[in-house]
């Protein structure tokens, strides 16, 4: 489904940046008046001289004006609000990828590591489809749905990038799970092009995946490999606070080197009647794949998006004009009323 807000001009929310400098320079103007008023007369002295001075509703008054200020910017981005839901009719197919996320994809044989280099793959190849839809796994020693089956590319680039080993319970490559929650994501049994794709450096994947890879083909599912990683390898980086202090040592206190197993990602793939495909240059498997999806049979399936979008600046404008009004009218001095209700409870401070 699409968004039911919309954002016509993002970059005046910069303009949100004057909020704290008008904060600062109110109070540095505060401190330079009370300094001021120390050199000219005592605190007994002014309060006599301005009984009816209040620095709190002058500080009130600042608040009103910066609360107009902020609605005014808001009206400058125009949020528009999707006014009408309809039913679209789109032709695609289904995309599901699954990433290995798992501590060896953090090793830094390709830069600027593994599993950043599979998320740029995964991303470009989203920004090639059309109305197809796409899901992300993710797995280590647990499989996780990231993103279900959507539309909406832009989610799917999103949520992706928060994708990394601290997001899984446990470490270890579980593909056999993450095999099975694909399963799940094909929710239309009518949709005859579906196709899985697998990016890892193939390291620690169990025997029985390919078993799992056929059964998957013979639902109807194409399966893909792509493998990232060199076969010469490279240690596993430890971070803290986003510092490497050191890097991944077994039990004899040696260092770690993981490699690329593209053998194991090629027995996958050829199980299930696939294609392995070399990572390592990022256009390489987006060409690749894209050809496949632009090449596959389309299906048509439905899907309700918001249609129209209405401004809604106006309403943004208004609350600003009137907190600025309010804010012109109300003068920096105490007030008949708020002297009544006592609202800064100046009158414990006398």
């Amino acid at each position: 489904m699409s968004e039911l807000y919309k954002i016509e001009e993002p970059m005046y929310f910069y303009l949100l940046a004057v909020i704290p400098v008008m904060i600062v320079i109110h109070l540095l103007v505060f401190w330079w008046k009370k300094r001021k008023q120390k050199l000219f007369s005592n605190s007994d002295l002014l309060k006599r001289l301005a009984p009816s001075y209040s620095a709190s509703k002058s500080a009130f008054k600042l608040i009103v004006f910066l609360i107009g200020i902020s609605f005014l910017i808001v009206s400058l981005v125009n949020p528009k609000m999707g006014s009408k839901l309809k039913t679209v009719k789109r032709e695609g197919v289904d995309i599901v990828f699954a990433l290995d996320v798992s501590k060896s994809m953090l090793a830094e044989d390709i830069a600027p590591n593994r599993l950043e280099k599979s998320k740029q793959i995964i991303s470009k190849i989203i920004d090639k489809l059309g109305s197809d839809r796409v899901g992300v796994i993710i797995y280590a020693g647990n499989s996780y749905p990231l993103l279900p089956i959507t539309t909406d590319h832009a989610a799917a680039n999103m949520f992706l990038q928060n994708a990394n080993p601290d997001i899984v319970s446990s470490q270890g490559t579980a593909i056999n799970e993450a095999l099975e929650l694909a399963k799940t994501y094909y929710n239309n049994d009518e949709q005859t092009n579906r196709f899985l794709i697998i990016i890892s450096d193939g390291e620690d994947h169990q025997e029985e995946t390919k078993q799992m890879a056929l059964n998957l083909s013979n639902e109807g599912v194409k399966v893909y490999t792509i493998g990232v990683g060199t076969e010469k390898g490279g240690p596993i980086p430890i971070r803290l606070n986003g510092s490497m202090i050191g890097y991944k040592k077994n039990k004899k206190g040696e260092t770690v080197i993981t490699k690329r197993k593209p053998e194991v990602l090629e027995g996958i793939a050829d199980a299930a009647n696939g294609r392995y495909i070399d990572g390592n240059r990022t256009d390489n498997p987006v060409k690749i794949i894209e050809e496949i999806i632009t090449n596959a049979q389309k299906s048509e399936f439905e899907t309700k998006q918001f249609a129209d979008y209405k401004d809604q600046f106006q309403w943004f404008v208004g609350l600003g004009l009137l907190f600025l009004v309010f804010d012109v009218f109300m003068l920096n001095k105490r007030t008949k009323w708020l002297q009544k209700i006592d609202l800064f409870n100046e009158a414990k401070k006398e």
